[in-house]
This record gives structure tokens, C-alpha cells and sequence, in this order.
């Protein structure tokens, strides 16, 4: 099937009288992979453990392995650390937001835009916080 862009499914749904139909017809479009297993297809592409992952992402380990057993879900901040951790690209990191019903990073935002550069310049989410926090912007952690 031919994939349906956001703008035709938003104006599906707005002329559809029944969401029932648009579920049934759009069955195949809605996302069926979670979070967390996005997350250990992308750890296990960067062949990283964990414990490296925690440290360069600056979450606790136990944190970790409760997201990426689907017990804990991550804020908007901690996924993007997440991603920086695992060297996701920013196309990466923003389908993970967007999967996760987060904003994606928005270049006209100040505070996104500072993050955005982080990821395509490969910095760490600490180097990502001095800059944040030199700005007067909130820190990731």
C-alpha cells in the first residue's frame, strides 16, 4: 500500500463520519512498534551495551533498562539524550519523538535549535547542557 501523508490522513479524519471506518481503512498506517523497541533496534545498529549507553546519555542504568523494557516511558528530554547517546541521526531522533507523541525539534525554537546542532555535530548531551545552559535555556538534565 501506497504510504498516506500526515495532511491526507488529517483531512480523512476530518471528513470521515465514522472513526470507525478511518481506523478500519487506516489500520495499516498507524505505528505498531513501541518506543522501546525502536530503541534496542537503534542500541543494537550502534552495538553499544547498555551500561555505555547510560553513561554517554547521562541517565542512570537502572533508568535505562526500564525504558527499554517498556516499564518506563522517556520524558521528551531523556529520549533526545537517549538518542544522542546511541548517535542517532536527527531524522532518527525526530520519528522517535514522533512516535512517542512528542514535538519534534523545532529549528525556530531557540532551546531545539541549540539541540538540533548538537545532534548533527555529534556532541554529547553534557557538551548539549553547557551550551543550553551558557544560552540561559533549560538543560536537558
Amino acid at each position: 500500500m501506497k504510504e498516506k501523508r500526515t495532511d491526507d490522513l488529517r483531512q480523512e479524519l476530518m471528513n470521515d463520519a465514522d472513526i470507525d471506518l478511518y481506523l478500519r481503512d487506516n489500520e495499516d498506517v498507524f505505528s505498531r512498534r513501541s518506543i522501546a523497541e525502536q530503541l534496542v533496534e537503534l542500541l543494537d545498529r550502534r552495538q553499544i551495551s547498555k551500561a555505555a549507553l547510560a553513561r554517554t546519555a547521562g541517565i542512570s542504568e537502572v533508568y535505562l533498562h526500564q525504558v527499554f523494557s517498556a516499564r518506563r516511558f522517556p520524558s521528551r528530554d531523556r529520549l533526545i539524550c537517549i538518542c544522542m547517546g546511541l548517535e542517532a541521526s536527527l531524522e532518527e531522533t525526530q520519528n522517535l519523538l514522533k512516535e512517542a507523541s512528542y514535538a519534534p525539534l523545532y529549528p525556530k525554537n531557540r532551546r531545539d535549535a541549540i539541540v538540533s546542532y548538537g545532534i548533527l555535530h555529534g556532541m554529547s548531551p553534557d557538551q548539549v547542557n553547557q551550551k543550553l545552559f551558557s544560552e540561559n535555556e533549560r538543560t536537558l538534565f
